[in-house]
């Protein structure tokens, strides 16, 4: 064995450990960590420093300049959205959400699981100032990444009906954190800009209807038109990501009868040109263009959505996510961190993502079971829907996300990110005990 061999064989384990969904979870997790760590050591200084740091252009009399956070806020939070949009689109043409037989359960939950915690949040608040009050959206939200993360832990006796109702509920989550954030989580409008952007968001529209199908017209319509215009008009740019998200083709150029009859063929075409190649090691002429014939009809016979949520998702989780955590999840911890634990805004968005979804998903779930508007899915207990509603209070990154638009006083921030990371802590762990217990003792039918 060489080298080579001997250093693919080495990595092997690692290689498939970083494919397994759970590992993105880790890598989130640790993320927050070490944002944890640095807000709390000398470097502290340094990288509110970095983060503070203007950046931007100009190009004639048109400038753009944000500090390093708000791009990170702004554009690498773009990203995820958009990928969210893209799994949004697929989910409701042919995915969960296009079969009502499996979203009722999960809206109801999903619903519940919105408005309860805005609720408990505001309870909390109530009599504070206008600012603290602001904050109702953070304990709304479920961080998807995390919450199937823990699911995938639990190994493969989870039964994929309980992961399907977890991803349908977090898809309609991620509906109601849009539509939150568009509605009430906006600056003043340009509406010249809002104008510009939906324009240019009709004209992608209409090559989509067209038929048009190079990736790269959507890229440049969307980030230099919808996504500069939604920036400059006041409307938060991530709105704009989703909604470019959905102009994206869902169409295949090729469908899948064509692609398996053109492929047959190939494949024929292939052997006798193999047949009349000598050399075992180069590729004859033939041989160069029907392998490139094959690669073509292949991506043909993939949308462009497919594609671009295929390709987008390693940088979203891998990338977007922990660099977002890093940036966002730093809390410093004094002398007066109790207090800062205690405190309203804290307090609110701690009991708003454990309580508040408790009652609001499974309270609000299981009613629904109970008036007959909808039957339990099948290998689906009470017991797993408790432990998937803790899960589902885990905000983390789409918390932390709402936190950053909701408060303009930092002291406030500061409270709320003690909220969401020990909410999100404990609401993790009881999920997860919960779960565990159940799958153990739960016989799960084929």
């Amino acid at each position: 064995m060489n080298q080579i061999e001997k250093s693919l064989t080495t990595l092997d384990p690692i290689l498939r450990f970083v494919k397994k969904s759970s590992f993105s979870s880790y890598l989130l997790f640790s993320a927050a960590f070490l944002a944890l760590v640095l807000a709390n050591s000398p470097a502290h200084s340094f990288l509110q420093a970095l983060l503070s740091k203007t950046i931007g252009f100009t190009i004639g009399n048109f400038e753009v300049y944000k500090s390093l956070l708000l791009w990170i806020n702004d554009g690498l939070m773009s990203v995820f959205f958009f990928v969210v949009g893209l799994e949004l689109k697929r989910e409701l043409i042919a995915g969960q959400l296009s079969n009502p037989k499996n979203v009722a359960m999960p809206i109801v939950g999903a619903i519940g699981g919105m408005l309860i915690p805005a609720i408990i949040f505001s309870l909390f608040t109530a009599g504070g100032s206008a600012d603290s009050q602001s904050g109702w959206g953070i304990p709304m939200a479920t961080d998807i990444a995390f919450a199937l993360g823990v699911l995938y832990l639990l190994g493969p006796k989870v039964p994929i009906q309980l992961k399907v109702f977890l991803t349908a509920l977090a898809i309609i989550d991620d509906i109601g954190a849009v539509s939150v954030v568009a509605f009430f989580y906006t600056e003043q409008i340009s509406f010249v800009s809002l104008i510009i952007g939906g324009s240019i968001l009709s004209v992608m529209f209409l090559l989509n209807k067209l038929g048009v199908r190079r990736v790269l017209i959507y890229a440049v319509l969307g980030i230099g038109g919808v996504w500069l215009a939604f920036l400059l008009s006041g409307v938060h740019a991530t709105i704009a990501a989703v909604l470019a998200a959905f102009a994206i083709p869902a169409t295949r150029e090729i469908d899948k009868e064509a692609y398996l009859t053109n492929l047959a063929q190939l494949q024929t075409d292939l052997k006798v040109a193999k047949s009349a190649q000598a050399n075992k090691y180069l590729l004859s002429a033939d041989e160069e263009n029907i392998i490139g014939e094959i690669t073509r009809i292949s991506n043909a016979s993939i949308s462009p959505l497919q594609r671009l949520e295929h390709s987008m998702h390693s940088l979203v989780l891998y990338i977007v996510m922990p660099i977002f955590a890093l940036a966002n999840a730093g809390v410093v911890i004094d002398s007066n961190w109790f207090s800062m634990l205690m405190s309203p805004v804290s307090l609110g968005v701690f009991f708003g993502l454990i309580l508040g979804k408790l009652v609001g998903v499974f309270g609000l779930a299981m009613l629904g079971v109970r008036l007959n508007w909808y039957k339990m899915p099948k290998n689906l207990t009470k017991q797993m829907v408790l432990g998937v509603s803790f899960l589902a209070a885990i905000g983390f990154t789409m918390s932390l996300f709402i936190n950053t638009l909701a408060f303009e006083n930092p002291m406030y921030i500061e409270q709320a990110k003690m909220g969401v990371l020990t909410g999100s802590l404990v609401a993790g762990l009881l999920g997860y005990f919960i779960l565990k217990k159940e799958l153990r003792k739960t016989k799960i039918e084929a």
